[in-house]
């Protein structure tokens, strides 16, 4: 088996970005240790396809637009953003081939056939493939996440988005609120997860008073989610979801138990979806803009590959709280509320 960026990294002691730096002379490494890093991955063997990265010299005209998965699963909104951002910085400039690194096999990566990638990448079983364009030498920006290689990132502070969603809740009265979040291993869950304790605990409330329940970021797992927490909990004033696609799930819902929104129960969703600001849910949202953050990336890698311009900073872009008309300020009926106990 081939050594990789990895198993040199573990060896060393350092990390990847440093053993990817150190062997591609991109970034900044302490001379000693750049000589140490290179002297070790020549001694476990590690050789780099020169054949492949001397044809990195030529142009394709292509740049790879990889996701973690392009699948049933995979959110149509994400991909149709994404790829309007992209064209609409790139035009005709370039042709982009979109993928899944899901279905990339080992080893068959051709570098001849990109000038650069943009990565979407959602999970750690994506360093491989990271891994092997890096080796290559294909200059990379990942968008919406950050990744564990030295490449530029472009994304935005998605705890402090959701933060500011649970925050505006608890400010407008409500002390019952459900919360249906994404499947737990993904960053997004996690960061977004990170949010909205935050602003319970600023606040000083217990985080175990709000009941959570995971979907899947589809519209069916919002159904269900709201379906359950509406029987579980009939005191619910508001249900906050990690994106907007729930939230269209949950109102349905909240629809079906003969409740209204907002007067029965406010909804607050995460991204900022076409649909959110023109259906008849007119959706208060966070805006976390995929197409924004896809234009900077792209112009990000444009920079390096027509000017010649290498920046692995990350980019935070940031999030906004779209107010519509989804959320009941209940600070009045909570006050009578205290007053009668």
């Amino acid at each position: 088996m081939a050594v990789t960026i990895t198993d040199i990294a573990q060896r060393a002691g350092v990390s990847r970005s440093m053993v990817s730096r150190a062997l591609t002379g991109n970034g900044p490494v302490n001379a000693k240790k750049k000589e140490e890093i290179i002297a070790l991955a020549e001694s476990m063997g590690y050789m780099p396809n020169q054949a492949a990265l001397h044809l990195r010299h030529s142009k394709s005209h292509i740049i790879g637009l990889y996701f973690s998965s392009i699948s049933t699963a995979t959110s149509p909104y994400v991909l149709h953003s994404v790829l309007t951002g992209v064209y609409g910085v790139i035009g005709s400039r370039y042709q982009i081939v979109v993928k899944g690194i899901d279905l990339h096999e080992p080893g068959s990566l051709n570098p001849s056939q990109y000038d650069g990638l943009l990565i979407m990448s959602q999970r750690d079983q994506d360093l491989d493939f990271l891994e092997e364009a890096f080796a290559f030498q294909i200059p990379m920006v990942a968008i919406g996440r950050r990744v564990p290689i030295d490449i530029p990132v472009v994304t935005t502070n998605e705890a402090r988005g959701m933060e500011k969603a649970m925050g505006y809740l608890l400010d407008h009265g409500h002390r019952n609120i459900g919360i249906i979040e994404g499947p737990p291993n993904l960053e997004a869950t996690i960061f977004r997860h990170q949010g909205w304790i935050q602003a319970v605990r600023k606040r000083g409330y217990s985080i175990h008073q709000f009941p959570v329940v995971h979907g899947n970021y589809r519209y069916n797992s919002g159904y269900l989610a709201a379906n359950q927490l509406v029987d579980e909990h009939p005191n619910l004033t508001a249900i906050l979801c990690f994106n907007d696609e729930m939230a269209f799930g949950a109102r349905e819902a909240i629809a079906e138990a003969g409740l209204k929104v907002p007067d029965d129960v406010s909804l607050i969703g995460f991204d900022n979806w076409d649909l959110s600001g023109y259906n008849s849910m007119k959706l208060t949202t966070v805006e976390r803009n995929m197409g924004e953050i896809a234009k900077e990336g792209t112009r990000v890698l444009l920079r390096r590959l027509e000017s010649g311009v290498v920046d692995n900073s990350r980019i935070y872009l940031e999030n906004k709280l779209i107010i519509r008309s989804t959320v009941k300020d209940i600070r009045e009926c909570r006050t009578e509320s205290d007053r009668e106990s």
